[in-house]
């Protein structure tokens, strides 16, 4: 089971209780959840990846399993869910916008610019219809662009979208290593930090994943206690700039104003900010 990179920071930032009803928004591998079923606590579980709820029995122990709900949705929903299930009013929530490891390295969806050979897919749910290589063969070069600068503000979006453009007009975009190639000749050299931002506007694109991102704090502020917290993870520059905006224009209190985030581990670990908003 993969370890969440602030899983301690987490559970301790939302002072799980026993029998205290908690949200985790993006079950993953199991991992905020398993912490939180330690400690006595009820866990609703929500994950847009059929993969990962089915692997929870490899996660969760029978004996944990009378207090975990695992339901296979979007996060954009999760008033509803909650609603739905009779899980409500809850004393926390946890988003953790990353992908698992599991996701990136065994899906077969492209996630990774370092799987040359899997396809353009991108979509966290194999029941979307978008995918990255229909943005990438149909979107015109300006909405190529947007979707690069919007989602990622790449430098070089203009550049890249020019690119494939020119590209695709001899052969379509079919795999990781397609995108990568075309990427290169945009900007002259191979660039990881540019594999991983043109990837992650994609990624972000397909799923809708700002869009939802809005939705599910704004269901979440209305299923939390007066007492409860909201805690959030991000990687993204983009993704902490909405948590925040989130809490100003809805009059929430946003409980550390400067993040919390992890000084050790690898580059994309390091990027993890924890956010925490709460009811006024």
């Amino acid at each position: 089971m993969h370890t969440p990179v602030l899983l301690e920071q987490v559970v301790e930032a939302l002072d799980v209780k026993k029998d205290g009803l908690y949200v985790d928004a993006t079950f993953g591998e199991g991992g905020y959840s398993k912490a939180m079923l330690d400690k006595g606590a009820k866990v609703l579980g929500l994950d847009l990846d059929a993969e990962q709820i089915n692997n929870s029995k490899f996660i969760i122990q029978n004996s944990e399993l009378k207090n975990l709900k695992l339901i296979e949705g979007n996060f954009g929903d999760i008033e509803k869910v909650a609603k739905e299930n009779n899980f409500f009013p809850v004393d926390g929530v946890v988003f953790d916008l990353g992908l698992s490891m599991k996701q990136i390295n065994q899906s077969g969806r492209g996630f990774s610019f370092k799987k040359l050979n899997e396809p353009l897919d991108m979509r966290m749910s194999l029941k979307t219809e978008m995918t990255a290589k229909y943005l990438l063969n149909h979107l015109s070069e300006a909405e190529l662009y947007e979707v690069f600068a919007k989602n990622s503000e790449e430098i070089n979006s203009q550049n890249i979208a020019r690119e494939i453009i020119v590209r695709r007009s001899f052969k379509k975009l079919e795999i990781v290593g397609n995108l990568i190639n075309c990427i290169d000749r945009a900007i002259g050299e191979p660039d990881k930090n540019v594999y991983k931002r043109i990837f992650q506007a994609l990624r972000i694109q397909v799923n809708e994943e700002f869009e939802n991102l809005k939705k599910g704090l704004d269901g979440a502020a209305r299923i939390i206690k007066n007492n409860g917290k909201i805690a959030v993870v991000t990687f993204h520059s983009l993704e902490d700039r909405i948590v925040k905006n989130f809490s100003k224009s809805q009059g929430l209190k946003l409980l550390n104003k400067k993040p919390i985030t992890n000084r050790r581990g690898r580059s994309f670990e390091k990027s993890a900010k924890l956010r925490l908003i709460a009811l006024k």
